[in-house]
């Protein structure tokens, strides 16, 4: 397989001003062809720096793509640096010329003499059309490796990438295809995870690898195929996504770039029912995440935000009795919370949330990280207690999503889990 590696040049990166969000475009659309990106370098606009780094590049990948310098102003030294490593020098190019003043033209502008030389290319490089500016980009054969050099301007590189770079590598290599896909799942933490596809895990073709891609509440579960036609890589990772969603049917939630809040809005809308919240420890997140849809009122009502005890009596109906005997993160307590709003906003579902965020109001009947989470429905309410971790933010977003979880295998039709779950 072809290794690449790519190249950012820019002061600017290195010091944080601007976020190099190029080169992870550019690795996933080499991906798609094939091409596996070796490394990713971000270097400063230093003639020997970027000598140093081309020499080290070419001995490591077979393509060696580069962005940035390319503008007119003298801290723009790639294109003198190329002319220096590939041993020729500037010519000026006719058809990168008529480029420039086409585009200066449509924006009202003269061409000045500092834009004039930007037409200007190494003689050994097959110049590239930039159709969104004026700097040209720069492709060299040399030793059988291939060099690209772009502008660091993501407006420019990226059709310059999709219409010239891309299609020429396709022709020039006979590359294998790479297909990812994602499986997400929600309920059970790494570890556990691991072990209970461990046998589906060891199964897997040698053509596809798994990694395990963790984040507070969510595990995705990355299968990468590798081979020479795209169809049946599909068809193979189809065929175990199809294997593993039989051990583990509860907890797949969607795939891809798919979010449990979206998941849960689908449900909702093609089974024309609504939903509301009440939410202590989560604070209003659990709000946040389902109305971060768009098209969410077609569904959601609202929510009370229960912080106070007070507010969980007054606004939710909950009983003093039970907050005094039992405390407000309970199962008594959160099953009140979920039933008193679902009647108060007059919705089909609700969701409530009570429990200790941390990192202080623990105690040793009840750590930082507990939570008891209910769903309300118009036949029953049931109620499972977690226990998450010590991280105040993480265990918002666990419990929030968890909630929406609970409210999906509802809607599915899924088993409900043991009341004890711990992430």
């Amino acid at each position: 397989m072809m290794q690449a590696e790519i190249i950012t040049i820019g002061d600017e990166l290195l010091i944080g001003q601007v976020i190099d969000t190029n080169s992870a475009w550019m690795a996933e659309q080499l991906n798609l062809i094939g091409v596996r990106v070796h490394q990713i370098t971000s270097i400063s606009d230093d003639r020997e720096h970027i000598l140093n780094t081309l020499a080290d590049a070419e001995k490591r990948a077979d393509i060696i793509l580069v962005t940035g310098g390319l503008g007119p102003t003298k801290d723009d030294i790639t294109k003198t640096t190329l002319c220096e490593y590939f041993d020729t020098e500037l010519v000026f190019n006719e058809t990168a010329y008529e480029n420039i003043k086409a585009l200066f033209k449509l924006r009202g502008f003269e061409v000045t003499e500092l834009n004039r030389k930007q037409a200007e290319v190494p003689a050994n490089c097959t110049p590239l059309p930039n159709t969104n500016g004026t700097a040209p980009g720069m492709w060299f054969e040399r030793n059988g490796k291939i060099f690209v050099s772009m502008p660091g301007v993501p407006f420019e590189m990226k059709p310059m990438m999709t219409n010239e770079v891309l299609p020429r590598l396709s022709r020039q290599l006979m590359s294998q295809f790479i297909v990812h896909k994602t499986v997400l799942t929600q309920g059970v933490g790494e570890s556990f995870l691991a072990r209970v596809i461990e046998k589906w895990e060891d199964g897997l073709p040698e053509n596809i690898k798994l990694a395990y891609l963790p984040q507070p509440g969510i595990v995705r579960l990355r299968l990468t195929a590798i081979g020479k036609e795209k169809s049946a890589l599909e068809k193979q990772l189809k065929k175990e996504i199809s294997a593993l969603r039989e051990i583990i049917p509860d907890l797949i939630f969607g795939y891809n770039d798919d979010t449990l809040e979206q998941v849960v809005g689908t449900l909702l809308r093609e089974r024309s029912k609504t939903l509301s919240t009440a939410e202590s420890c989560t604070g209003g997140y659990l709000a946040h995440l389902i109305t971060s849809v768009s098209g969410s009122s077609d569904y959601y009502t609202g929510s009370v935000i229960s912080y106070a005890n007070e507010v969980k009596t007054d606004e939710l109906g909950v009983s003093a009795v039970s907050l005094e005997r039992s405390g407000a993160v309970s199962k008594e307590v959160v099953t009140q919370m979920a039933e008193g709003v679902r009647k108060k906003l007059k919705t089909d579902f609700a969701l409530a949330t009570s429990g200790i965020a941390g990192p202080t109001g623990g105690t040793t009947e009840k750590p930082v990280g507990t939570t008891w989470i209910a769903l309300a429905t118009p036949d029953k309410v049931v109620a499972q207690k977690f226990l998450f971790g010590e991280h105040r933010g993480r265990n918002i977003r666990k419990a929030a999503l968890a909630a929406l979880n609970m409210l999906r295998m509802e809607l599915q039709g899924i088993p409900a889990k043991n009341e004890l779950s711990s992430h």
